[in-house]
């Protein structure tokens, strides 16, 4: 029986893979990444707080812009306390909507990953040019008001099309994010040559974990200190990509951000062992090793 494929990657377990180093000797890469976005009023796609599918209304619209007004400064000021870069996957509109975040952003020298216009809509849906127009608007008014080129990509949803990855790759992007396929970075295939795969996480997202399985604060935070601990242990085997996906709306509640609090504490206590760390810096870093150090080159 042959099933349907998509010939982005081999398959390579990771006991067969070179063994290599972060910057400095390093094993494990650290890094966390916020998405700021920004959603249509009653209309379009959005998450609901009580998990379960919801009419948009002024009730989930409030609760995902308390994010952006509160959630988000919360969360800068606590990257702020430690010291720790910045990544977020940022909705075009939501630049335009909220230039204060812009400018806090931009002070903090932050890094920001194209994650489309709104996470009202799917990319995955588009016919080919129409996506290609929306990954070029999103592109454009991130870098005019940022200064800087997105060089990665997330997609709303994490929803990529057949021709996805060759669109990004022909639009000047450097890396993607939305193939939660392994712990290491993965160079795909695409149709105008390779892009790369950056580690981002499904699992320790507090999104699904908080808005659909219901897990509290503490739990959540459990889940980051678990996932940083073991990876750190198998670190010593390998080099890995150490991620949390975050969304201020939820994690800067005030209630689940004492709880991050601590576990972000956990993770310091080891900052000597880590790579402190962005996507992009992640994937300039794979850009220099030896051709066959990472899967795909």
């Amino acid at each position: 029986m042959k099933l349907p494929a998509h010939n982005r990657y081999d398959y390579v377990p990771i006991t067969k893979r070179p063994v290599y180093d972060w910057p400095e000797g390093k094993r494990l890469a650290v890094f966390f990444c916020n998405n700021i976005e920004h959603f249509a009023f009653r209309a379009g796609m959005g998450s609901d707080s009580t998990g379960a599918p919801s009419e948009q209304n002024q009730r989930n619209y409030a609760w995902r812009d308390y994010g952006n007004r509160v959630g988000l400064w919360y969360y800068l000021d606590l990257l702020d306390e430690y010291g720790l870069p910045g990544a977020h996957n940022v909705n075009s509109a939501v630049l335009e909507y909220c230039p204060d975040i812009v400018e806090r952003l931009n002070g903090r020298g932050d890094e920001y990953v194209g994650h489309g216009r709104t996470n009202s809509e799917r990319q995955d849906i588009l016919w080919e040019d129409d996506e290609a127009r929306l990954i070029a608007e999103c592109t454009e008014i991130v870098t005019r008001l940022s200064g800087r080129k997105p060089e990665g990509w997330l997609g709303p949803y994490l929803a990529q099309s057949g021709a996805t990855l060759d669109l990004l790759k022909e639009a000047g992007y450097r890396y993607v994010m939305d193939w939660a396929l392994d712990d290491q970075p993965v160079w795909m295939r695409t149709r105008s040559g390779p892009i790369l795969s950056v580690p981002y996480p499904i699992e320790v997202n507090d999104s699904p974990a908080a808005v659909f399985r219901r897990h509290t604060g503490r739990q959540f935070a459990d889940m980051v200190i678990d996932q940083f601990d073991e990876m750190l242990e198998q670190s010593k085997k390998y080099p890995l990509v150490f991620s949390v996906a975050l969304h201020p709306f939820i994690i800067g509640q005030p209630f689940r951000l004492r709880a991050f609090r601590g576990a972000l504490r956990h993770i310091m206590a080891h900052k000597d062992a880590l790579w402190l760390t962005t996507p992009g810096e992640i994937a300039r870093y794979c850009e220099t090793l030896p051709t066959g150090t990472v899967p795909g080159s």
